[in-house]
């Protein structure tokens, strides 16, 4: 592919607008092996901090970014700016075991029905 850099600075901006990096990653370096990075360099003051993979999404140009694809894959034509940052957006879904914990915390509701004759 013409104007793929072989290595890309990158930068990830959490929700509060603070950011992990900017550090330097070959094109070849999958998805997953970003998110690895965020999970090992998460600030430890933030609260609800992602716990695995899957509940970190990472967002480049309006895109959620698959594991299986490399940095070079998804890079969009911004990034051949010599010397740029790419900033990737991090959006954490709490794991399906912290929804389920949540659920079962949480009182039921009984659901009446009326009927009127």
């Amino acid at each position: 592919m013409a104007g793929v850099q072989d290595q890309l600075e990158i930068k990830f901006r959490l929700t509060d607008g603070s950011d992990i990096g900017p550090k330097t990653f070959p094109a070849a370096t999958s998805v997953a092996t970003l998110k690895e990075n965020i999970l090992a360099h998460w600030p430890k003051e933030k609260e609800n901090g992602p716990r695995t993979l899957k509940d970190v999404k990472l967002i480049s140009a309006g895109k959620i970014l698959e594991n299986n694809r490399t940095v070079g894959e998804c890079q969009g034509p911004l990034c051949d700016i010599p010397g740029g940052v790419t900033t990737m957006h991090v959006v954490v879904h709490p794991s399906s075991v912290e929804k389920e914990k949540k659920a079962a915390n949480q009182p039921r509701q009984s659901k009446c029905v009326c009927v009127i004759l």
